[in-house]
């Protein structure tokens, strides 16, 4: 029984008991029906326009490179300003007839932006650092975004700004040593500032946005964090280290960043954030202490090796109560993910080389088989039980 049947028997059953009348009831199942339809034509057009996207951008790319040396100075900026200019208004001219087009072309626009800003600096031998190419490039993200109100202005802001400020901070410490941990702490504490964008049933584009890359890019700046605090500091040869002047403000602004920005999109709720700022300190200073008992005994290393493990999983069962308290499935699926993946790693890293090669075989199958079912049958029920709740 498809979805449309179970619909039209449902109307049928609130016809019988009298709740509305046959004429109603038809209106009701014709609109549900056009809405379907729509629905069902709605992602082969995003698709198209995704690939169409891609592929438009792709081809300016190319179009423009082969013929790159043969343009003078003026020619080559009057065409990178007519690339910007072109997609824009393409954009503005289709925004009543097809906004979803108008969206992919304002896309566009503010991606050959990032382009042309770079360009322009390299027909004019401009010498200024790469990171304020992407400061204003951000500053175009964001008055696009101001005037558009767009999901994919939002997206691209949301990056762009991280990647000016780590860009800018790199640039300031490259000849000096302990750069790595606020950048660490800050790309985690952002990761989960954007996937917190969402209470509740909020239905927002942009926070959707947010929250999809905060998902995506939460487990990968995880992994920079703890192999921030495994590998700085310990070399002997490392550069000298960072004034304590400089290392406070990129402290600040890893720490204050992030929070100010959860603070903007939760309100009071940003509390919970300022938990797993102090988790996220936490974890990088267990993978320092850690790397610091490298050349040890093994069980001298394991107890170090377990609080970090520990440190994760407490982390993941954190994710996990956090989507059930503010009923975001996202945050639950992430929690049990990473719960997993936590155990996986501890067993190779401390237990499969101590074992016989069949023997890590048959109780890695074991565990994947049994853990496996037993965390989506309990993934299952806390989904449940969210639902239930709401």
């Amino acid at each position: 029984m498809n979805h449309r049947t179970q619909f039209e028997s449902q109307v049928q059953r609130w016809i019988k008991a009298g709740l509305i009348d046959a004429e109603v009831g038809s209106r009701i199942i014709d609109f549900e029906t056009g809405q379907e339809r729509r629905a069902s034509l709605r992602w082969p057009v995003l698709l198209a326009l995704a690939f169409g996207g891609i592929l438009c951008a792709a081809g300016v790319t190319l179009f423009v490179a082969a013929h790159w040396a043969d343009l003078s100075p003026a020619i080559r900026f009057s065409l990178v300003l007519f690339m910007v200019a072109v997609f824009h208004i393409g954009g503005a001219a289709l925004a009543e007839r097809f906004p979803p087009l108008a969206t992919t072309l304002h896309a566009l626009g503010t991606a050959t932006l990032g382009a042309a800003i770079f360009l322009t600096a390299q027909i004019f031998n401009l010498r200024e650092n790469w990171a304020t190419g992407i400061l204003l490039w951000a500053v175009g993200a964001t008055a696009g975004y101001i005037l558009l109100r767009d999901w994919i202005q939002a997206g691209m802001l949301s990056l762009l700004v991280p990647a000016w400020l780590v860009g800018q901070w790199s640039i300031t410490t490259q000849w000096h040593s302990g750069s790595l941990r606020p950048v660490a702490v800050g790309l985690v504490l952002t990761a989960v500032s954007y996937l917190s964008a969402r209470i509740g049933d909020q239905e927002s584009a942009a926070r959707q946005t947010l929250v999809w890359i905060g998902g995506l890019a939460l487990f990968p700046c995880l992994v920079f964090l703890i192999t921030a605090g495994y590998g700085e500091g310990n070399i002997a040869n490392d550069p000298p280290p960072l004034g304590l002047f400089t290392l406070t403000i990129g402290w600040i602004v890893a720490l204050a960043g992030p929070l100010i920005f959860a603070w903007l999109l939760r309100g009071r709720a940003v509390w919970v954030n300022s938990l797993w700022a102090i988790w996220a300190f936490g974890v990088i200073l267990c993978a320092s202490y850690t790397h610091s008992f490298e050349g040890y005994t093994y069980h001298e290393y394991l107890g170090p090796k377990l609080g970090l493990y520990a440190m994760l999983v407490l982390g993941s069962i954190g994710l996990v109560a956090w989507g059930l308290n503010e009923k975001r499935k996202e945050r639950v699926n992430l929690g049990v993910a990473g719960f997993a993946i936590s155990v996986l790693f501890f067993y190779f890293d401390s237990f499969m080389g101590k074992l016989g090669r069949s023997a890590s075989l048959l109780l890695l199958g074991v565990l994947c088989l049994a853990g496996g079912y037993a965390l989506e049958v309990t993934r299952r029920n806390l989904m449940a039980r969210m639902e239930n709740n709401q």
